[in-house]
């Protein structure tokens, strides 16, 4: 059987499904892909066959995302918290000793709190318009958040709830893309309808309000890369609005050796750019990673 055929699977955690791909050679490097909102391990179809050869690529669904469960905002806690101690769960249950993590959107805050959890086991980061610092917050795309944020009332949710409507979604992979016609609709379609389920509204809302969280988190990030001075390879594309390319370049202020690539890209860079981005990943792991003893 090729090792880049993609395996489609699920485990439980706490009486939770968790559903993930997986392809490559079982006693490969291991690639932990950590998707961001409105996504799931749907953004990663280009890329997982591109890396498989030599790596063992691993991507879940969060809660509440994808093909994982989605149980009501009322039964489960939905904290990027509560995201991130369940993601931490899954890897113990594939016994995954350690893993260089792909991050993008709500990816990041998600993985580097494993990282903040068991510094050790992350041997590289690689960051996709996955942010850690607050110069990365593009401004206008994130007033209606932040207000949010301060104060939850019917009137701060009102325009949060345009971000996971059909059109804000659209928004969020065709902003800033040079040629839109390289970005297929079934990629936001697909995250449209899984977003259209009962409860989702709830859902979101409630990961959004808790985004502060994150940017408290902000200085203790820095800090693990100080301590650490984890490889971190950032491809990001250049034109997103929401976080935007200061992000990208601030990692070089706490990890000097950081490399850095502003892709003529979108947020959703993989959509476009995906031999590229793989093609970068590879050099970089193949430099940075500790070599197998």
């Amino acid at each position: 059987m090729s090792i880049h055929q993609v395996h489609h699977r699920t485990v439980t955690v706490r009486g939770l499904d968790v559903y993930y791909r997986e392809a490559g050679p079982s006693d490969g490097p291991v690639l932990l892909l950590l998707h961001g909102f409105p996504s799931s391990s749907h953004m990663f179809r280009d890329l997982i066959p591109l890396l498989a050869d030599r790596y063992r690529v691993i991507a879940p669904d969060h809660i509440g995302f994808g093909r994982s469960a989605t149980p009501a905002a009322t039964e489960f806690t939905y904290t990027f918290g509560e995201l991130a101690a369940i993601t931490g769960e899954f890897t113990e249950q594939l016994e995954l000793k350690e893993f260089a993590l792909y991050i993008q959107d709500y990816g990041a805050p998600i993985g580097l709190r494993l990282a903040l959890a068991h510094p050790g086991r992350v041997t590289a980061v690689v960051t996709q318009n996955g942010n850690a610092y607050e110069e990365g917050l593009g401004a206008a795309a994130w007033a209606p958040v932040l207000a949010l944020i301060e104060k939850r009332t019917p009137e701060t949710e009102a325009p949060v709830r345009e971000i996971y409507t059909l059109d804000g979604i659209k928004w969020q992979y065709l902003h800033g893309v040079p040629d839109p016609t390289l970005v297929s609709p079934d990629a936001y379609e697909h995250d449209a309808a899984r977003l259209a389920r009962p409860g989702q509204a709830e859902i979101q809302l409630d990961l959004i309000s808790d985004y502060g969280a994150n940017i408290a988190l902000y200085p203790a990030f820095h800090a693990y890369f100080r301590s650490s001075q984890v490889p971190l390879l950032a491809v990001w594309g250049a034109h997103d609005e929401i976080f935007v390319p200061a992000g990208a370049l601030a990692f070089q202020r706490d990890l000097p050796r950081a490399e850095v690539h502003l892709l003529p890209a979108g947020h959703f860079a993989l959509e476009t750019h995906a031999d590229q981005i793989a093609a970068l990943m590879r050099d970089f792991l193949d430099r940075r990673l500790p070599s197998p003893a």
